[in-house]
């Protein structure tokens, strides 16, 4: 090996060491693969940074997106509990008018009735102690004239007298009312009094022309009308202090008594319809369900002989009144090993062959013309025989192939060449 030597370097003789200069070229390259490593890492770092800054940026934005959202959310849910809370507001407020408005429609109903009570009782008090004082007016001159005497002037008193007693009676029946006794005897007084002074009158009238009969008539009148309308009106009142209730109010308590025994009655005649047919149901029910499992004993009984067998001792043991299903399920698998009921051990075997078999065809590979390996390419046209060569224009030279440009098998053909590998090696 011829060696090279430079000569002369800058107008200076210098003999060439080949190893320095290898080192050199080595300190050299080992220091630009390093500055390109350098740069490399600081171009990955940065565009880590970069790509972590952008990560965290979507992650702040999805974040305050998120945060927007619920603010909105709560501000949404504010406003409907607000509404909600306005809504009951108004209603409460509704109700509370409309039953204070019934209440006021009521009390003032109430003060008009109390009202109508107040006028018609003083018009009543007022007009039967008129009618008493026109009574009065009428008997008394009646029974002056009757008892008028120059020998005798006290008999004079005697129409105070007869006329006073039964006043006196009525203010003493208007004490009992008052002061809640025994109105009675004061009333029983009042009518012998009147009595006693309407016959005097009419009396007086009958015998003597000066006073004629017709004075006599209308004395008699007035000396019973007064007095009994006074007492019927203390009568009146004495039911109102002892809570006794008028004949209206007895009739009404009457007729809602009939209506309440009616609804009663009604309600109690439906229950015991519903109770009836409630009975008639469940006694049909329990008919069906009798039949039912007489069909059902009978169909066992003549098909699962040797499991009917053990089903009914079972039965008999524990003092059931039929076969049930818990019963019949633990006879089947006494009897037959399988908990399934239906199921037998034969039919077990069976049906697991079968299944093993669908296992067998369900994986084995597909060979052939129904092989699904070269599925994943589409057919290739055919070339016409006369169209020319392609690749003459380029020199003859095949085009050059890159990665990407065939379609890659799919996963599903993978599989299956694997599958197929494998048999041939089994082979």
């Amino acid at each position: 090996m011829t060696a090279t030597s430079i000569e002369k370097v800058n107008g200076h003789d210098h003999g060439y060491d080949p190893r320095a200069l290898a080192e050199a070229e080595a300190i050299r390259t080992r220091a630009a693969a390093d500055a390109e490593a350098a740069r490399i890492e600081a171009e990955g770092k940065a565009e880590a940074e970069k790509i972590k800054a952008a990560e965290e940026a979507e992650k702040q934005r999805i974040a305050n997106e998120r945060a927007a959202m619920r603010l909105e959310k709560e501000k949404a849910d504010h406003a409907a509990h607000l509404a909600r809370k306005a809504a009951e507001t108004a209603k409460a407020n509704a109700e509370q008018e409309k039953a204070q408005k019934a209440a006021a429609e009521e009390e003032a109903s109430e003060a008009q009735r109390i009202a109508e009570q107040e006028r018609s009782e003083r018009w009543w008090k007022w007009g039967a102690r008129g009618i008493y004082a026109v009574g009065l007016i009428i008997a008394a001159p009646v029974q002056f004239m009757h008892f008028w005497d120059r020998e005798r002037p006290f008999l004079i008193a005697a129409p105070a007298l007869l006329e006073g007693l039964a006043l006196v009676l009525a203010f003493g029946a208007a004490w009992a009312v008052a002061h809640r006794r025994d109105v009675a005897p004061y009333r029983i007084g009042i009518m012998v009094s009147a009595a006693i002074a309407a016959a005097i009158n009419l009396h007086g009238g009958m015998t003597d022309p000066a006073i004629g009969f017709n004075a006599g008539l209308i004395g008699a009148i007035a000396s019973l009308g007064g007095p009994i309308v006074l007492m019927a009106y203390e009568h009146g009142i004495a039911q109102k202090a002892d809570g006794i209730p008028s004949f209206r109010e007895r009739r009404a308590a009457e007729r809602a008594r009939r209506e309440e025994e009616a609804a009663r009655d009604k309600a109690r005649a439906e229950k015991q319809a519903a109770e009836a047919r409630a009975a008639a149901d469940k006694a049909a029910a329990q008919a069906r369900a009798e039949e039912e499992q007489r069909r059902r004993d009978e169909d066992r009984k003549t098909h699962h002989r040797e499991v009917w067998e053990i089903a009914d001792a079972m039965r008999s043991a524990r003092g059931q009144e039929f076969v049930t299903e818990q019963i019949w399920a633990e006879a089947w698998y006494r009897k037959t090993g399988c908990k399934t009921v239906g199921i037998t051990l034969e039919l077990e075997a069976a049906s697991r062959a079968q299944q093993a078999r669908a296992k067998v065809v369900a994986e084995m590979p597909i060979e052939g013309p129904l092989s699904l390996v070269e599925s994943h390419r589409p057919p290739r046209a055919k070339k016409d025989p006369e169209a020319p060569d392609g690749r003459r224009n380029n020199g003859g030279t095949p085009p050059r192939r890159r990665p990407g440009d065939t379609a890659p098998p799919s996963p599903l053909a993978r599989v299956q060449a694997r599958i197929e590998r494998t048999a041939e090696k089994k082979d």
